[in-house]
């Protein structure tokens, strides 16, 4: 059993059987080189080119995956779906933002999906503005605000002039800038507008404008999911 198991023993004196064999077999395919040439060129004697050197394994490969590029579908920009309880005139109540807390008016939706709103802003000091509905509670307290022309007011309207991002000098960076902003003639003329067109519907209501100009506010026992807005 010993005798044909691989882990037989051999002597180290004699070669086995099988070093015997591959001895004859190089033995067999051995060629004489005739002529210089012949030897340079690697050409045998029946007129057969010399076999070449099969290609290494490399033995190292890449940690990373091949990256390729992904299929993915066209993406559709459809108009974000307004919510039920907001509709034109329907006035809303601000949750985040520099005027959070405030109680404005709903005039439309833009393309973006945002709302756009006023306070008036002689009523309360809320301008005309976009407002993502996320951040706004919706009112059961509505107003008409049929007539009332908005057409200019889209999303261009609202983007900000591009800034100034050239280097600047080591004299530039540390100069202190204490010029005010100002807002756009055109700005400040079109909420004029707004508010003369807006200020009769709101007056028409008995105690609007005093309900619009309080911030809406909560205080500790106040049960939010049970109010009725």
């Amino acid at each position: 059993r010993v005798r044909f198991s691989f882990c037989s023993p051999l002597p180290r004196a004699l070669p086995s059987c099988h070093t015997q064999l591959f001895i004859v077999a190089r033995l067999d395919t051995m060629v004489k080189v005739t002529s210089i040439e012949q030897a340079l060129k690697g050409t045998l004697s029946k007129g057969k080119t010399a076999p070449k050197k099969a290609s290494k394994t490399p033995s190292f490969y890449p940690a990373d995956d091949a990256k390729f590029p992904l299929k993915r579908a066209a993406v559709v920009k459809n108009q974000t779906k307004l919510r039920a309880s907001i509709t034109p005139g329907t006035i809303l109540i601000l949750l985040a933002g520099h005027f959070k807390g405030k109680r404005v008016i709903f005039l439309r939706q833009l393309d973006s999906g945002l709302l756009l709103v006023c306070g008036p802003y002689g009523v309360n000091g809320v301008p005309v503005k976009r407002v993502n509905q996320c951040y706004v509670i919706a009112t059961s307290t509505k107003i008409d605000v049929a007539g009332v022309d908005t057409k200019k007011f889209d999303d261009k309207y609202f983007k900000k002039p591009s800034k100034d991002r050239s280097k600047k000098s080591e004299t530039d960076f540390f100069e202190e800038k204490t010029e005010k902003k100002e807002l756009p003639a055109s700005y400040v003329a079109d909420n004029k507008a707004l508010d003369a067109a807006i200020a009769p519907k709101v007056a028409a209501v008995p105690h609007l404008a005093g309900f619009m100009a309080t911030k809406f506010t909560l205080k500790s026992g106040d049960r939010p999911h049970e109010m009725k807005f």
